[in-house]
């Protein structure tokens, strides 16, 4: 098994080909950050839900994806901090993403929340990802 630079990216690939392709589910490796990246998901509506299988040899995530009209509520995913150049936002500096209608994933003291969390609580954090 190879190993990946950057997880998160990882996870964003995985989601964006499983929702161009339409997959009703997928399973991506488990770890803490990416979790809650996934919980933000659920929570924003993007995905229908997602649980943690341990049946297999290393824990995983499965993804159901929630499908409108026959398509992924997910249009697009966005990579923003990445290993080779980190981007930090203060508290007043959350990006809105499509005018309001995506969300913007930060990782804070906090924890991991969304731009609109993020503001609410007033913190700001490692800009990790842009949903849509």
């Amino acid at each position: 098994m190879s190993t990946v630079t950057d997880p998160i990216a990882d996870l964003l690939a995985r989601v964006r080909n499983g929702a161009q392709a339409q997959k009703p589910e997928l399973f991506v490796p488990y770890s803490k950050i990416k979790a809650d990246v996934v919980r933000i998901l659920k929570e924003e509506g993007y995905i229908t839900d997602y649980e943690l299988d341990r049946t297999a040899a290393h824990p995983r995530i499965k993804i159901t994806n929630k499908l409108v009209n026959r398509s992924c509520a997910i249009t697009g995913l966005k990579r923003v901090s990445r290993p080779g150049l980190r981007r930090y936002v203060g508290a007043q500096e959350v990006p809105r993403v499509l005018g309001g209608m995506g969300i913007s994933i930060l990782s804070t003291p906090r924890g991991v929340l969304s731009g609109r969390e993020a503001k609410k609580q007033n913190v700001g954090g490692e800009l990790l990802a842009y949903v849509w």
